[in-house]
Parts: structure tokens; sequence; C-alpha cells
């Protein structure tokens, strides 16, 4: 099943740098600001932006906690060294920790979605300040998964790596020439000391992907994925997990009472040609 993961990593490349520059010259915007987090993902996002509208015009910003790993930061600079893009590091700590403090029965759960939620704060304000629009960095295996945070991490302006699984952002990060320390190391929240995503899944992103392409793109059904030798433990857990976390990947719904109604019939692209 894996070979359906396959890229032609050059067209893939190409669309989206092409997509990054028309999405965002179209609604006035020549520059771009992200979010850097010293991840793959992050990563490959700034490789994109600095192709498509120079480095020159793109604003990565480092947004560490107190607890954030020391390599996090490193990682992050070591994509702002290669690219020379902007950059700027902004300590979250003293905007979030009041708040902690307010709440000392707040868990990790709790904790790192206020902190994702701070950092999108953070570089929404970058936005208008800089007038440059602001970059997703959610890969598509997170966003069925529901692992992000709503109106955090998962909010953007427009997101150039939401169609790509994330064994796909590490073949298209190591195609266009991301850091291997990036690529290589285990993929991690950075929540807290030794924390990893797939540690906390129950599952490999390989294992996740290669089920969830079958499921989505595939339209294959469950026992067609068992029969393939796959564990029925792991696809129910997905397929849970992609229900549970539906309302993340939608607009807020709006109770219908006019003719038309926004995000149903009143849709902005096709009625205004944008």
């Amino acid at each position: 099943m894996s070979h359906k993961l396959d890229l032609d990593l050059n067209l893939v490349e190409e669309i989206l740098v092409h997509f990054l520059k028309e999405e965002a010259n179209k609604v006035g915007f020549s520059k771009v600001v992200l979010g850097l987090s010293g991840g793959i993902d992050s990563a490959l996002v700034a490789y994109l932006a600095a192709k498509a509208f120079g480095p020159e015009n793109v604003l990565g910003i480092l947004m560490p906690y107190k607890t954030s790993s020391k390599e996090s930061v490193e990682h992050a600079k070591l994509v702002v060294e290669d690219l020379g893009i902007q950059s700027k590091l902004i300590e979250i700590t003293p905007m979030v920790e009041p708040y902690f403090q307010m709440n000392p029965d707040m868990d990790g759960l709790r904790k790192g979605n206020r902190m994702a939620r701070e950092r999108m704060c953070i570089l929404f304000d970058y936005s208008a300040k800089e007038k440059a629009l602001v970059l997703g960095t959610s890969n598509k295996t997170e966003m069925l998964l529901g692992y992000s945070t709503q109106f955090g991490d998962a909010a953007s302006a427009i997101n150039a790596i939401g169609d790509l699984y994330k064994t796909q952002v590490w073949e298209l990060s190591r195609h266009m020439g991301v850091s291997k320390e990036l690529i290589d190391k285990k993929p991690s929240a950075d929540l807290w000391e030794g924390q990893t995503d797939e540690s906390e899944l129950g599952f490999s992103y390989k294992l996740a992907d290669e089920i969830l392409i079958s499921l989505i793109d595939g339209r294959e059904k469950k026992e067609e994925i068992l029969n393939a030798g796959y564990s029925e433990e792991i696809i129910d857990k997905i397929i849970w997990k992609i229900q549970m976390s539906q309302y993340k990947r939608k607009l807020p719904l709006i109770a219908k009472i006019s003719n038309r109604t926004i995000g149903r019939d009143f849709r902005y692209p096709r009625d205004w040609g944008v």
C-alpha cells in the first residue's frame, strides 16, 4: 500500500510554490509570516515560501516556552541561516505563565492548547504589522487525526502542506534540501521533555499514512484494509480520530435562516470570482 504515498517531487514543489504566490498575491500580499518550531513541517513551509516570495519577504518567528528544548530553537535557527529569511525570537513564557498560575489544575493538554493559541495570536499580530499573510504548517496526517489545536497551530490564512501526509512531508523536505537534523529527529510538539508525537498517538506516522491514504484517498472500506494485513485495533482508532476531529476541519457552522447563508449558499470564491 505504501507505494500510493509516492510523489513526483519536482511537480509537487512547483505546484506548492505557485500556490503560495498565487493565493497571496491575489489578495494583495507579497510577504508572509510563519511560526518556526524547529520541526520538519514549519521548516518545509519556510523553504517553499523562500522560493515563492524570496527570503527577504519571509518572516519566521521562533516562539519558545521555558520548557521548550534547546534543540528546537537551534533547529529553527538552522532554517533561518540556511535560507537567509527574516526572523524574530519571542519568548511566550511571560505571556502564558500568569494564566497557568491562575489555573494550577491545568494539565499538559490545556497548557499545550493555550501555548498554541498564544503563538497564533502573535503570528496574526505580525501579519498586521508587516502586512504579511500567515502561512499554515499543519500536514494532512495531523489534520485528519485531530492532532492540532483549533484556532492554534491549525489556524492560518493559507496552507501549502495541508494535503501532504507526514511521510510525504519528509520526502519533499529531503528533495528541497532541508537539514538532515530536522528530517531525522523524532516529531514532537515539544510540550514537555521526552514527548513525541508517535508515542502519544500510539502508532507510527508511516503506519498511519498507509491506512489514511487507503481510507481517504483510496476510499477503501475497513475490510479491504484489514485484508491487507493491518491491525483492526489501529484501523478503528484512526477512524475514530477522524470522526471525532471533524469539527476542527470546518469553519464555525452557521444556522441557516436566510436564502444565502455564508459557507453554504454564499461561497465567496465562486460568487465573486476571487
